[in-house]
């Protein structure tokens, strides 16, 4: 092996070597192009910069309002589907939960849209009015867990 067959290992590239004359290429303006805020010495444009566009951080909505951070979010259960989900006339969070409609760590409401079909206990964190009165119309009762 001679000098001349020496070859660098495969993937490894060196430095961009700006400013070393015109012959390297990317001498004089070292490859800045001709004056303007980019060529100047200095940190250049900020990230956020986006060319005279209006930025981001403008063109969204800004949040408004408060929100409770105690705040309970319920999942919604219409009446219309509590037959799907009953066992032996009995609606609990548990049998929802086996059931994939609530995790474990929801709480459920029950809303009265749609029509009861037999008479239902119904166990839940809250209840609508119109939901509770069309479920004890039907001969059932409802059950609220604290």
């Amino acid at each position: 092996m001679k000098l001349h067959e020496v070859k660098a290992p495969k993937g490894r590239r060196g430095t961009k070597r700006l400013g070393r004359g015109t012959a390297s290429g990317k001498g004089k303006t070292a490859g800045k192009g001709t004056k303007g805020q980019l060529a100047r010495s200095g940190p250049g444009l900020p990230p956020w910069f986006e060319g005279g566009q209006t930025p981001l951080h403008m063109r969204l909505p800004k949040l408004r309002g408060f929100k409770p951070p105690r705040q309970t979010k319920h999942v919604a259960v219409n009446i219309g589907q509590l037959k799907e989900y009953a066992e032996g006339g009995k609606v609990t969070p548990e049998l929802l939960q086996a059931k994939g409609l609530v995790r474990p760590d929801q709480t459920v409401k029950v809303l009265g849209d749609g029509a009861v079909e037999g008479a239902l206990e119904v166990h839940a964190h809250a209840v609508s009015a119109t939901a509770k009165e069309r479920i004890e119309a039907a001969g059932g009762s409802v059950v609220i867990i604290k």
